[in-house]
């Protein structure tokens, strides 16, 4: 008797904005990017971990700046004409849609990838940094990191911080 189950489809490609910090490529799913703005003058927010660099308006919404350089332990950059504001939507804790503000050094592409192209992350042992990685893309000889902006903002309470300085009630 043969099998009247259907055949599995082809797998759909999930699309990731490729930004640059320093010398390395990052992605994120373009699903949470809302938009990217220019670097502006960012309001800083007293005790505040070092990577939140303050708060913005964006049209008449507060949004949280986190420098991903900081927040990843990299050397800082100079900012220049290409670094500019990633704003992403993440789920707060309490479930609602937020939006922040990331800092980059420069965009690059957003890239198509399909789950056959995304390898998993290696494992290095009890570090904090691969926490922040759902997998690894080889693109044109170069790797493409792929974060879980989740858990890039969720880390040490990231969020909840967010929202307590920009959002008090």
């Amino acid at each position: 008797m043969t099998s009247t189950a259907p055949k599995a489809t082809a797998v759909k490609p999930t699309r990731y904005l490729t930004f640059s910090l320093g010398h390395e490529s990052y992605g994120l799913p373009v699903l949470n990017v809302r938009e990217i703005i220019r670097l502006c003058p960012i309001t800083p927010v007293p005790n505040m971990p070092s990577h939140i660099k303050g708060v913005i308006n964006l049209r008449g919404t507060v949004i949280a700046v986190l420098d991903l350089r900081a927040k990843f332990q990299m050397p800082s950059g100079d900012y220049n004409e290409r670094t500019c504001i990633i704003v992403i939507q993440v789920a707060s804790p309490s479930g609602q849609p937020l939006l922040m503000g990331a800092i980059v050094d420069a965009v690059e592409e957003v890239i198509q990838l399909t789950d056959a192209e995304i390898e998993p992350a290696p494992d290095f042992g009890t570090g904090t940094g691969p926490g922040f990685i759902t997998g690894m893309a080889t693109i044109q000889g170069g790797v493409k990191i792929l974060l879980n902006i989740d858990k890039v903002f969720l880390e040490e309470g990231t969020i909840a911080l967010a929202l307590n300085k920009t959002n008090p009630h």
